[in-house]
């Protein structure tokens, strides 16, 4: 019989544990990827779809894409409790399973719809399946790797996820827009074959002994003290989506307000707005841990946000080139959402860790629903220009007062539970 000696034997834990954390991440990161494949994929090919449903008005264009893009924000709103309390509840991995199984699926049947209706049903559906991913990720990860070292691992999950986008662009460019969504589903379909070698949290299987609340979403509405970091959490990162959702996405009727000199594509602007954003979050996700900080770097940039939206609105009799250059660097200066998930995942205790982590980044992104009701109410009297700049100073002023009343995160101990 074989007599391990207990310093091969811790050797042989560490290893293993290395492993299993190597391996999370490089799950969570590909997940993360098809994720955004999926949800970016409709601003790429919104009127490419909707000319094949017999749509061609550029007004019916505008009014119809605004209703399918909310009726996908809404489903990532539902979706995010649903999947959030189901990950405290059930466990993490169970997210990961569910959520992917659903978007999948929805995708898929995405690529067979003939009417607006069927349209707008799926993606609500794929929206409740994508409002899963991330934050089940990211708890994982927050859970598992050191409190000083699992900056990094967000940071890595989020730079390489975002690269989905660029890969959704140049889908939705080069096949036709069925194509584009079916292949997003199988993407998703043949990760789940990588998630069987996850394991799951330690933390929430410590919990899950324990006599406490798990997954009780109202818990964070019974203290002025819970509401307050939830609320604030989510605010800091609605600008993110303002820039996507708004700007580069509506990106054809700001073209043609502001003298571009030829059209702009939304679905290019997309492409490199998210390269900018996986660069950002590499860059921010770095900087927070080699400074230590993640509060004074998301004062960085989302003051580079500012300025930057600031700049492209005023700017005029720009060719293309021009406009793809900002949206990189609009996308770099909002590339703080890797830590802005970090930083919520951090602000709550293991019993309600996941509910948070996975809202509040689909709350940000159900948020656009009210940018878009806000920014589509200015236009009739503000025009397309002035209504872009006033949603934005808002929703910017809005993320530093939320940041301010937020309190440092960095290093802190997550082994703990709410009450």
């Amino acid at each position: 019989m074989q007599i391990i000696e207990p310093a091969q034997q811790m050797e042989k834990e560490k290893s293993s544990t290395k492993k299993n954390i190597t391996l999370l991440i490089i799950v969570a990161a590909l997940g993360y990827f098809v994720d955004i494949y999926d949800l970016i994929l409709f601003s790429v090919i919104r009127i490419k779809s909707l000319n094949g449903l017999g749509i061609t008005d550029p007004d019916q264009l505008a009014s119809i894409g605004s209703f399918l893009l909310n009726c996908q924000m809404i489903g990532m709103l539902t979706g995010g409790i649903l999947w959030g309390v189901l990950g405290d509840k059930k466990g993490r991995l169970w997210v990961l399973f569910g959520s992917i199984i659903t978007y999948s699926l929805a995708n898929i049947a995405n690529g067979f719809v003939t009417s607006v209706d069927q349209y707008a049903i799926l993606r609500f559906i794929a929206g409740v399946g994508l409002a899963g991913e991330l934050g089940a990720g990211i708890t994982l990860i927050t859970e598992t790797m050191s409190k000083e070292n699992r900056g990094y691992g967000t940071m890595l999950i989020a730079g390489i996820g975002l690269f989905g986008a660029v890969v959704a662009a140049q889908v939705g460019k080069h096949y036709d827009w069925q194509t584009s969504f079916i292949v997003g589903g199988i993407m998703g379909l043949v990760l789940l074959l990588l998630r069987l070698g996850v394991i799951e949290s330690g933390m929430f299987h410590k919990v899950k002994s324990e006599e406490v609340q798990r997954g009780n979403f109202f818990m964070l509405f019974t203290s002025w003290n819970k509401f307050k970091r939830f609320i604030n959490s989510i605010l800091i990162a609605v600008p993110v989506w303002f820039v996507i959702g708004v700007i580069v996405t509506f990106a054809n009727d700001f073209g043609k307000e502001m003298n571009a000199t030829e059209p702009l594509s939304p679905g290019n602007g997309i492409m490199y707005a998210y390269i900018g954003i996986a660069i950002g979050d590499l860059l921010c996700g770095a900087l927070s841990q080699v400074f230590k900080t993640r509060k004074k770097i998301v004062f960085i940039f989302l003051t580079a946000t500012l300025v930057s939206v600031v700049f492209f609105l005023f700017s005029r009799n720009f060719n293309a080139q021009f406009f793809h250059i900002m949206c990189f660097i609009m996308g770099l200066s909002t590339g703080y959402w890797v830590v802005f998930v970090t930083m919520g995942a951090e602000q709550f205790g293991t019993n309600i860790r996941a509910t948070v982590a996975t809202t509040i980044p689909n709350f940000v992104r159900g948020s656009l629903v009210v940018v878009l009701l806000f920014y589509n109410w200015l236009k009739p009297t503000q025009g397309v220009i002035h209504s872009g700049l006033i949603v934005g100073l808002f929703t910017i002023g809005i993320a530093y007062f939320a940041l301010f009343n937020l309190s440092e995160t960095y290093g802190k101990d997550l082994d703990y539970v709410e009450k």
